[in-house]
């Protein structure tokens, strides 16, 4: 009796607090949500911040999404017990996870552009976030265990730090999109500088069980000095510049990664037929163009027998490949300039193939000239090869013809086409070292 009416006194305080700050003017309530910030510096050992790769690390993060979901009411309950979609299966989606003494406590997944969108971009214009430089990645499917959402953010602030940490450095991430319940839009705003994608609230978001949404965005280029400006003067634990962008967590686990790829693809066939076949039928409800759009991602032997069948194509229609690892490798191209002197510009190559590849530079180039360019693949895997420009593709990217390819070069390539996860990259430098 005494429990309940503690829980009931807590809750009624909650709820008045919760009136008195919203009726304040903006600017002011905001100030006092910052207030409220608590980032630990120095979080328990038994804390681990890292990439959802095992089937009981995905299955924990999906069961945890499924039930704060359903609580919520922006799903009904599914009988597998979780939440999963087609986003889940994409190797341009990571899928992170907290965990305290080896059990999930947290999750958030990480959606990169690719064929099939954004799950927002159905409701929400990103016209004008597309318009600037940089990658866009949707932030989705946050979940915090009940037992850790009133502990004053253990786990929520590690798992934003993780998140702003992975984007910043691993991800190749310059924005950031949401869309969020309207009643917790405040919260990114005022904490995290989200800027709303649009004044209206839709107020029927098939995503989520028709829930009303809110779409905001995060240029992650301009957040540091907007951090810096709003938490100066701040203590230390409520001051997120100093958390995001001087704290080191040694809780959190980037993946390794002996190449420049940039995203981190986990889904074994193994794992793709576990998740969307045998536990849920997310595979068999989709519409034909997702189920061709799948084949053209994972377009390797082992991940046939998975997939749902491939919808007939018109013949002589060629389906476009979509690669299952981007790649940002800086180099440079040295060639004979006009003046017959030699000129040397730096590139950052993002995408390769056996006898060309893409890059963006800050000089013009001129194109159908030879020149030899040195292009690092990884910490210890340099390429020196002879390369063309042959496309300006506007924008600073060009488009280049390769001579004879090495044998560095020659081996990335093919670990890139034949790995299905980013394990079987660091599997494939063994060859490449024995190969010298």
């Amino acid at each position: 009796m005494f429990r309940k009416l503690t829980s009931y006194l807590r809750q009624t305080v909650h709820n008045l607090t919760r009136r008195g700050i919203a009726m304040l003017p903006r600017g002011r309530r905001f100030e006092v949500f910052r207030s409220f910030v608590d980032c630990d510096p120095a979080p328990s050992e038994r804390l681990v911040l890292k990439i959802a790769e095992t089937r009981e690390e995905l299955e924990a993060c999906f069961t945890l999404l499924h039930d704060a979901y359903v609580d919520s009411g922006f799903m009904t309950p599914d009988p597998s017990g979780m939440r999963v979609t087609i986003y889940h299966a994409l190797p341009t989606t990571t899928t992170l996870c907290a965990k305290i003494d080896d059990r999930v406590v947290g999750t958030i997944s990480l959606i990169r552009e690719s064929a099939l969108g954004f799950p927002l971009q159905r409701i929400f214009d990103l016209t004008a976030v597309r318009a600037k430089e940089g990658n866009i990645a949707e932030v989705s499917a946050l979940a915090v265990h009940p037992k850790f959402r009133r502990t004053g953010g253990s786990i929520l602030f590690p798992l934003m730090k993780f998140m702003y940490e992975y984007c910043t450095t691993f991800f190749d991430t310059r924005h950031l999109v949401i869309a969020v319940n309207p009643r917790h839009i405040e919260m990114y705003e005022s904490l995290l500088f989200f800027q709303r994608l649009s004044a209206n609230v839709v107020e029927n978001y098939d995503f989520v069980n028709g829930a009303p949404a809110v779409g905001a965005t995060l240029d992650l280029r301009a957040a540091p000095e907007t951090f810096r400006r709003a938490y100066a003067n701040k203590p230390a634990r409520r001051n997120l510049h100093a958390y995001f962008l001087e704290t080191k967590l040694a809780n959190i686990q980037m993946p390794h990664r002996r190449f420049y790829t940039t995203n981190d693809p986990v889904l074994t066939p193994e794992l793709l037929d576990y998740f969307f076949n045998q536990r849920t039928r997310v595979f068999a409800s989709l519409s034909d163009r997702k189920k061709t759009l799948l084949h053209s991602i994972y377009d390797l032997a082992g991940y046939r027998a998975v997939l749902p069948p491939e919808p007939p194509h018109e013949e002589g229609v060629e389906i476009r490949r979509h690669e299952r690892f981007s790649v940002r490798c800086p180099g440079r191209i040295i060639f004979t300039g006009a003046n017959g002197e030699p000129e040397k510009v730096g590139l950052e190559v993002v995408q390769v193939s056996s006898y060309g590849f893409q890059a963006r530079t800050r000089d013009p180039l001129p194109l159908d000239v030879w020149g030899e360019a040195k292009i690092h693949l990884g910490r210890d895997e340099t390429s020196i090869i002879k390369a063309l420009a042959v496309r300006d593709r506007g924008n600073g990217f060009y488009g280049f013809k390769l001579g004879e390819p090495d044998l560095i070069w020659r081996k990335f390539v093919t670990a890139l086409y034949a790995g299905s996860t980013h394990g079987d990259l660091d599997n494939a430098t063994a060859f490449l070292h024995q190969s010298r």
